[in-house]
């Protein structure tokens, strides 16, 4: 009992034996005016305010690492896939920096959500928001006083009732790390897939071997890095469902569901951070692209056809792709074939910077 913990130590500090609590009461001094019912739940907000910033953190350093990576793989072009099929031509630096972008939006709603939800705390509400046997002026006091203590810009509910029944604020908030998991996992995902092979997959980057893969298949090396933050994601996930059950679980004036509800918040915190930093430290900043694949992907891709068709019109597009296709042979093999465009022009089409943003096609004569 934390009452009788802090009652003894300071019966010590003012030289009297444990357990003299005629001097001091657990009860009748140090918990006066607070209630199991107001002063976890405010400690449960104040460890979350306290506590998510090394989750920012190591999420920032991710952002920064997958951005690098977007720098460094800005000149190697590639292929973009919808539906897994080809579509059209991007590059790895694009992939990249979009992986740093949707993990930045959460960096930012995360930083700014924890001190929209978690400030607001029922400190001086006791048993169930009335704030019976609590002092007038204790409420104000007592977060006044918490809030100079703690750093953090803790304020008192607007209304005790609410704030001492409804567990709506860390609904929210795991909700947000439930996002964020499930875009770290799509990102897991991307790099399973665009590290397959090596040579019957997609093989366009490769990712640092971290063990020997396989006891029965020697030189196989697997993804086990992505394969571990995907698993952590659905634990966050798991996580975020058994605190929302948690949170419906509540009846009339209280909930009894918050041990978990704050065990299930906390450790989704601790995967995601340590996930996060595991990914970048042993997967992301050892990433390195297979150029020349890239290349010979998007040059034997039907897709190229899509940046073609501006120049030669929408049937002969299709036509020419359907004899790709057919044939396995290369679209630009049979572009030049027929003569539809000279090399000139598909020079010019086919740089890099031509294909992968929007581009002014000149008129036809």
């Amino acid at each position: 009992n934390a009452n009788e913990v802090i009652a003894n130590v300071a019966l010590e500090a003012m030289g009297h034996q444990k357990g003299e609590y005629q001097y001091l009461h657990p009860n009748d001094d140090v918990n006066m005016a607070q209630s199991t019912n107001d002063a976890y739940p405010t400690a449960i907000r104040l460890g979350l305010l306290l506590g998510h910033d090394t989750l920012l953190a190591s999420l920032d350093s991710l952002i920064q690492a997958f951005a690098a990576k977007g720098k460094e793989f800005d000149h190697v072009l590639k292929m973009g896939r919808t539906q897994l099929q080809d579509a059209v031509p991007m590059t790895l630096g694009q992939e990249f920096r979009a992986f740093a972008t949707t993990m930045g939006e959460d960096l930012a709603r995360l930083k700014t959500l924890a001190p929209e939800l978690l400030t607001e705390v029922n400190l001086g509400g006791t048993a169930i928001g009335t704030g019976i046997n609590a002092d007038p002026r204790y409420q104000a006091l007592a977060v006044q006083r918490l809030a100079l203590i703690s750093g953090q810009p803790l304020v008192p509910a607007a209304d005790l009732i609410e704030a001492t029944s409804d567990m709506g604020a860390f609904v929210l908030f795991s909700g947000m790390l439930k996002r964020t998991a499930v875009k770290l996992s799509k990102i897991c995902n991307d790099l399973r897939l665009l590290s397959s092979g090596p040579r019957t997959g997609i093989n366009e980057i490769n990712l640092p071997a971290r063990q020997p893969g396989s006891s029965i298949m020697p030189g196989k090396v697997n993804p086990v890095i992505p394969e571990a933050v995907n698993q952590v994601a659905f634990q966050v996930i798991g996580n975020d469902l058994a605190l929302t059950m948690a949170a419906e679980g509540g009846q009339l004036q209280l909930n009894v569901m918050e041990p978990l509800i704050a065990f299930k918040i906390f450790d989704s915190i601790r995967l995601l951070q340590r996930a996060m930093d595991m990914l970048r430290e042993h997967c992301i900043v050892g990433i390195t692209a297979n150029e020349a694949r890239c290349r010979e992907l998007v040059e034997h891709s039907i897709g190229l056809v899509t940046a073609l068709n501006p120049y030669i019109g929408y049937k002969n597009a299709t036509r020419i792709a359907g004899l790709a296709l057919e044939s396995g042979r290369g679209v630009l093999e049979l572009v030049r074939e027929e003569g539809l465009l000279d090399e000139a022009m598909l020079a010019d089409i086919l740089r890099p910077e031509n294909m992968i943003a929007p581009r002014l096609v000149p008129l036809k004569a």
